[in-house]
């Protein structure tokens, strides 16, 4: 880093966004993150004795994954590469890892590499690096909000830690509020500061784990606030929410906060729980999520979880979905919460879905065994003559319309696939089908 380079970075710590200048420098100064950052914890270890292997940080957003790559930065004696995904290529890679290799070579000296937003590498960037981490020559610290899992190649990630990261809680939130507004030099320790109670509480939801959000909505609300006597400004509930204007929800269309949200949703609709449902469904809403693709969840939970035990279901959630093309949002929130409810409500069985998997299991295993002849239509004088249809009993010419008669090949013959229970509308189902084996 030269001069220059130290001079921004200095210009950044006194002139910068409040969030960035009250940034940690050391570990000590580090808030959050205990189940990784406790002295006794390997990570925390590994940091202090500059021991530090490649690695991915995963968490949401603003709960310390740079700051942190940051302090690594600041305490070790291997050379330290920031680069940001999104805006690198294998050209700079190729460049970056040349000058490792020589660092390496001549002066024995380690190169990291962070790595942010990860998770923006396509496959063949990220096969790229595979190697390098293998052998050595670059210490890879990647740092991403997507679930790795999903977002890094399983060769590259066998080969890092993955160390997840979580929200800060409100005592995180609190404590670091108190510092911006009492630091003298990075901070708002310069101005005269007096926060209502309601006032943390606020920040503390706006934050919703994001130290971030926090600090930059009070910085703006302390900037644009009126000084009354003695030059103190008074900071409430209220100059925080305009500084804030609409709290936006983490969430992402196609990623981990996605799929997490909808699991809960499906698991209470499940799970019978109506005021789960609703609120998971909300937040579902409130975020963005496509209403289609919530109607079209439902309707599936309608025959997988309540199925016949109340018919009903799939018929209220088919009319939720058409209800979402034929009226749209915002109104159609009742319909998908109307259905959504009764869903939750309604008795619960997946007899249907279990049999069609003992279904499909044979169909996959077993031989395809032909149709029986008695059940094949014989709409031409040659299929009559060859015994098609030839001994079908026709219900309907029975009492109560009820047929003693096989209608599964000879070889699955007392086979038993849909297995009813006691519950609801199955009850009736389950009673039918023992009179008709009778």
């Amino acid at each position: 880093m030269d001069l220059f380079d130290q001079n921004l970075q200095q210009n950044r710590k006194t002139s910068g966004p409040l969030a960035h200048r009250m940034r940690p420098d050391t570990l000590d100064e580090f808030v959050g993150q205990e189940h990784l950052l406790a002295p006794e914890q390997p990570l925390y270890l590994a940091i202090s004795g500059d021991t530090v292997m490649s690695c991915i940080f995963w968490g949401p957003p603003g709960c310390g994954k740079t700051t942190l790559a940051q302090i690594i930065a600041q305490c070790t004696q291997a050379h330290f590469e920031h680069v940001n995904a999104s805006t690198t290529g294998v050209p700079e890679l190729r460049k970056q890892i040349a000058e490792a290799e020589e660092r390496l070579k001549f002066h024995d000296q380690r190169t990291i590499l962070f790595l942010d937003e990860i998770h923006r590498f396509n496959k063949a960037q990220q096969d790229f690096l595979l190697s390098f981490v293998e052998d050595g020559t670059l210490v890879l610290i990647g740092a991403t909000t997507e679930n790795p899992s999903f977002e890094v190649n399983a060769p590259l990630l066998s080969r890092m830690q993955v160390y997840p990261f979580r929200p800060l809680e409100s005592s995180h939130i609190c404590q670091l509020v108190d510092r911006a507004i009492t630091d003298t030099e990075r901070g708002l320790g310069k101005y005269r500061i007096s926060l209502s109670e309601d006032t943390t509480d606020a920040l503390i939801r706006v934050a919703d784990g994001d130290v971030r959000l926090a600090l930059n909505a009070l910085e703006l609300a302390v900037q644009t606030c009126k000084p009354e006597e003695q030059q103190i400004r008074y900071i409430d509930a209220e100059s925080i929410h305009k500084a804030v204007q609409k709290r936006m929800l983490r969430h992402d269309k196609s990623g981990d906060e996605h799929y997490n949200l909808i699991s809960a949703f499906i698991k209470s609709m499940r799970g019978s729980d109506p005021d789960a449902t609703v609120y998971w469904l909300a937040r579902l809403l409130e975020a963005g999520e496509d209403a289609r693709f919530i109607a079209r969840r439902m309707v599936i939970l309608a025959s997988e979880d309540v199925g016949n035990a109340d018919p009903q279901g799939l018929l209220i959630a088919d009319a939720a979905a058409r209800a979402v093309e034929f009226v749209g949002l915002p109104e159609a929130q009742l319909n998908l919460a109307h259905a959504a409810v009764y869903l939750a409500c309604a008795p619960k069985s997946n007899a249907a879905y279990m049999a069609l998997l003992a279904a499909q299991k044979d169909v996959r295993e077993e031989p395809a065994y032909p149709v029986p002849i008695h059940l094949r239509n014989a709409p031409t004088q040659l299929m009559k003559e060859l015994g098609y249809g030839k001994e079908y009993k026709y219900a309907h010419d029975f009492e109560d319309h009820i047929v003693k008669q096989d209608h599964l090949p000879n070889a699955l013959r007392d086979k038993r696939y849909y297995e009813p229970t006691d519950i609801g509308d199955e009850q009736r189902i389950r009673e039918y089908l023992e009179k008709t084996k009778k």
